[in-house]
């Protein structure tokens, strides 16, 4: 075999194995490629259902954290109302000009008249005029809304039957039909 032969051979044979080695590295490349391309799509496709579970989640929590706030500001909102009720009711209760206001100070007289007649009242400044005609020992005066307490001469017993506490007791046992009238529950 001479020499040029050999040497044909040899760079067909080289060719052919660089063929081969191209042809398995194309093929590697491929495989990886397609194995990167599908990785790829994977972890954009996980990236992608945590974003979306992201933001629901955030998404929910606005929702929930905006309804608590509108809550907060809704309560807030009764809550001065009530409180503006309140002081209106208390102003009226207080007014000297407020209708029966004498026949609730009488009524009151009536009730504890014939079981403490050994007291003195002590009452509330705008209502000794018309408390001063009962048969008790006047004593100094109170403040309050209007009405009267009852100190035992020792002061160790006092029953009140000012407008204040009455007032309060029937604010409280109240509460409910307050708020039906003011909120129509």
């Amino acid at each position: 075999m001479s020499l040029d032969v050999l040497s044909k051979e040899i760079i067909t044979q080289a060719e052919a194995r660089a063929k081969s080695i191209l042809e398995g590295a194309k093929a590697e490349a491929k495989s990886i490629h397609d194995e990167a391309v599908g990785r790829a799509a994977e972890t954009t496709a996980k990236v992608e259902a945590k974003a979306t579970k992201d933001s629901e989640q955030i998404s929910i929590e606005l929702v929930a954290a905006a309804k608590q706030a509108n809550q907060k500001m809704a309560l807030v909102a009764r809550r001065e109302e009530l409180d503006l009720t309140w002081d209106s009711v208390k102003e009226e209760v207080s007014s000297a000009d407020l209708d029966g206001r004498e026949d609730i100070l009488r009524g009151l007289i009536e009730e504890v008249e014939s079981q403490t007649k050994e007291m003195i009242m002590r009452p509330v400044q705008m209502d000794r005029k018309y408390l001063s005609k009962s048969d008790f020992v006047m004593g100094e005066d109170i403040s309050g809304l209007g009405g009267f307490v009852l100190e035992s001469r020792d002061g160790s017993v006092v029953l009140d039957y000012r407008f204040d506490s009455l007032l309060e007791d029937a604010w409280k046992s109240s509460m409910a039909s307050v708020n039906k009238v003011l909120f129509g529950e």
